[in-house]
């Protein structure tokens, strides 16, 4: 589908837009019609249950692992499986050794709750947290440079801010953590499916992600391993799944050896298996369409607040933002209750948050900037 050719006919397939204008996929992405179709087709499977299915579930599971796979330019087998972020990270976390001099987890102030938490807790096994303080909404990147050493284990930063949108240049922390000798593990769920990512030019070890903000799918998260990593890995947070044979259903005595290896136990598929709609459609448009698309609704986003006067505090040059533009003003939190209530479908995380999808129209942009001026307005009456 070319940029031109959207959102056309693709609305039909998001029967949420016939009730709202949604402009919220940061948070929780529409889902596809053809969801419904999974869920009678699981129910089907349910009621006439044989304990065959898990190969089927199983190859399918593989199948969306090796699609997400795809689309972030990794190879098939790379990809491993889960319900969200915190499990992913908690078993990366298990491989790893905090003893000796080499034991800093490197992470910036704009990190989902979930990453530090977590690293404050492997502080029992010896991980020693630093946290670099972010300016104006977006990472120093100097400053986060600076802060990895020959004490750095891996550094853990946000490819997009939640927050703000802010986009991190991966990369050029990639090229610092390697240098120092050091691993990186990147939290790209603000930007798979609304941004372009390949992880070789990123050079990462790690990145993580999931399905139900831009890839219109369901609590099914999924994280990428280097390939020559793989057989270094050995969590110790870990369930049969990971085993070299899980369904021999014999007592395990390695690891699988792919990404496999850093799944756990008894997998949640229904969650991978209404996922897999949304990601065949944006696979369909193709990324780049996508980003293109996303890019003009933005721009428009912040041209209608700059003209407004309201602070914009996403970045404003095109490599440096995701999918969301983050707006500031007086009485922000209650506005965005206002639009919500009004069928204006957004969201608050220190600022309102806007965030148009490849299913949005430029009309719904600035029907929606039309609601937010006039409800803050009232605001500053």
């Amino acid at each position: 589908m070319t940029v031109a050719a959207l959102p056309g006919a693709l609305r039909a397939e998001y029967p949420l837009l016939q009730t709202c204008t949604y402009l919220n996929s940061n948070s929780t992405g529409a889902l596809p019609r053809a969801v419904e179709g999974v869920l009678a087709q699981y129910w089907n499977t349910m009621r006439a249950w044989r304990d065959d299915t898990w190969d089927k579930w199983l190859s399918q599971m593989q199948a969306y692992a090796d699609g997400v796979a795809g689309l972030i330019g990794a190879p098939a087998g790379s990809v491993a499986l889960d319900t969200n972020l915190s499990a992913h990270l908690s078993r990366l976390a298990s491989c790893l050794e905090f003893t000796g001099e080499r034991r800093r987890v490197v992470i910036t102030d704009l990190e989902f709750p979930t990453v530090p938490f977590i690293w404050k807790g492997f502080a029992r096994y010896g991980a020693e947290l630093v946290v670099v303080p972010s300016k104006d909404g977006r990472v120093d990147e100097a400053a986060l440079e600076a802060a990895i050493d020959s004490r750095t284990r891996i550094v853990c930063v946000a490819h997009g801010a939640f927050a703000t949108g802010a986009v991190l240049d991966v990369a050029r922390i990639a090229k610092a953590a390697h240098a120092a000798g050091a691993l990186i593990a990147t939290d790209a769920y603000q930007t798979v499916g609304t941004v372009p990512i390949d992880v070789r030019a990123l050079d990462v070890d790690f990145l993580m992600g999931g399905a139900h903000k831009w890839l219109g799918g369901s609590e099914a998260a999924f994280m990428y391993v280097r390939p020559d990593l793989l057989p270094s890995l050995r969590p110790a947070a870990t369930g049969w799944l990971a085993g070299a044979s899980p369904l021999g259903f014999q007592q395990t005595t390695d690891y699988a050896p792919d990404a496999r290896r850093l799944m756990g136990g008894t997998p949640a598929p229904l969650m991978v298996l209404l996922s897999r709609p949304g990601l065949e459609l944006i696979q369909g448009v193709g990324i780049h369409a996508v980003r293109e698309h996303s890019l003009k609704l933005t721009d428009r986003l912040m041209a209608r607040a700059d003209e407004a006067g309201l602070r914009v505090v996403t970045p404003r040059e095109p490599h440096q933002r995701g999918g969301v533009v983050a707006l500031s003003f007086s009485g922000d939190a209650r506005v965005t209750e206002r639009l919500v209530a009004r069928g204006f479908i957004c969201s608050h995380r220190g600022f309102l948050r806007a965030a148009p999808h490849f299913y949005n129209t430029p009309e719904e942009v600035d029907a929606f900037m039309d609601a937010l001026l006039e409800e803050q307005r009232k605001e500053a009456a």
